[in-house]
């Protein structure tokens, strides 16, 4: 249903009239065209990476809309409506679908910690709302849970279901995932690091992070390995090596929001309670950065240091 390169967008913010934090539309929409042109196959608004945590109700709906109104059905919108409350998840999936979104990004709840027979009860709740593709996110880090290949492939079976975003990096349990499922379910890294041996095992492509800065090359990786041409796909694989790293230093999306503020695309500005990068953070950032740029794809950083 879906593969390739699909970017976990960030969500730009800056201070509005009243004084408050608000959406950069500007930037956003800014941003979305820059990742058609660089050829990206879907676009994931109001995400883990979109800051969506920190978003209220109204601006989450908002964000969404957005994104389906710019696109304008040139990639699929894959709307991110996670939320440890399942009535929540619920309705912001059903506020996706109305708005016109392809499909949905569903993380399993966190801060709760469900059992596995909770975790696959919330999912199949979801499905049974709401008819809308839904792509389940397995994140232990944020959710302190794993969904296990059974319960993955328990929901396989559900209307809706569709497929998973596997952002464990355990090759082995995505083997044992993979061989549970049903046939047709899709699955997606959100590895960025481990996506030419996810999809060298069968995965469809990969929910990136570095895709927001560094699209070309991803896209290159994924194309690499969907024709077979393993050569190419391991150059961009080492060529994002560090990139991807990079990324990750602190909490996602601190990083990546910084790496666009020393492209000059929009405000690095964060809600809390995340905090920024420190002045020696930006700078080995810039430095990876324009490495990777020397070698791979162009990155055209700012004079400022951020």
């Amino acid at each position: 249903m879906f593969h390739g390169v699909m970017t976990a967008l960030v969500t730009p913010f800056k201070i509005g009239e009243d004084g408050r934090s608000c959406i950069d539309k500007d930037a956003y929409c800014a941003h979305l065209d820059r990742q058609i042109e660089a050829g990206i196959d879907g676009l994931i608004p109001a995400g883990t990476t979109g800051e969506a945590a920190t978003l209220s109700f109204d601006e989450h709906k908002s964000l969404i809309a957005l994104t389906v109104q710019h696109v304008a059905g040139r990639v699929p919108v894959i709307a991110g409506t996670g939320s440890n409350n399942t009535a929540e998840s619920i309705a912001l999936t059903q506020a996706a679908k109305d708005l016109g979104a392809d499909a949905a990004l569903l993380i399993s709840p966190y801060y709760n910690k469900p059992m596995q027979e909770g975790i696959y009860q919330h999912y199949k709740a979801v499905a049974d709302a709401v008819c809308l593709p839904q792509i389940l996110y397995n994140v232990p880090g944020r959710t302190n849970s794993n969904l296990s290949s059974e319960t993955v492939a328990r929901l396989s079976q559900c209307n809706n279901v569709v497929g998973i975003k596997d952002a464990t990096a355990d090759l082995s349990q995505f083997t044992c995932t993979m061989m549970a499922c049903r046939d047709g379910f899709e699955f997606y890294s959100g590895d960025d690091t481990t996506v030419l041996p996810f999809m060298a095992l069968g995965g469809h492509g990969v929910i990136s992070v570095v895709s927001n800065i560094a699209p070309k090359t991803m896209k290159a990786l994924t194309i690499s390995m969907e024709a077979g041409d393993l050569e190419m796909a391991r150059k961009a694989h080492f060529a994002l090596q560090h990139l991807s790293d990079a990324m990750f230093v602190q909490s996602n999306p601190i990083p990546v929001k910084a790496a666009c503020e020393l492209m000059g695309w929009m405000d690095g500005a964060l809600r809390l309670p995340l905090t920024p990068l420190s002045g020696d953070e930006i700078q080995a950032l810039r430095d990876t950065m324009t490495a990777f740029a020397s070698q791979w794809e162009v990155l055209e950083l700012t004079d400022s240091n951020g």
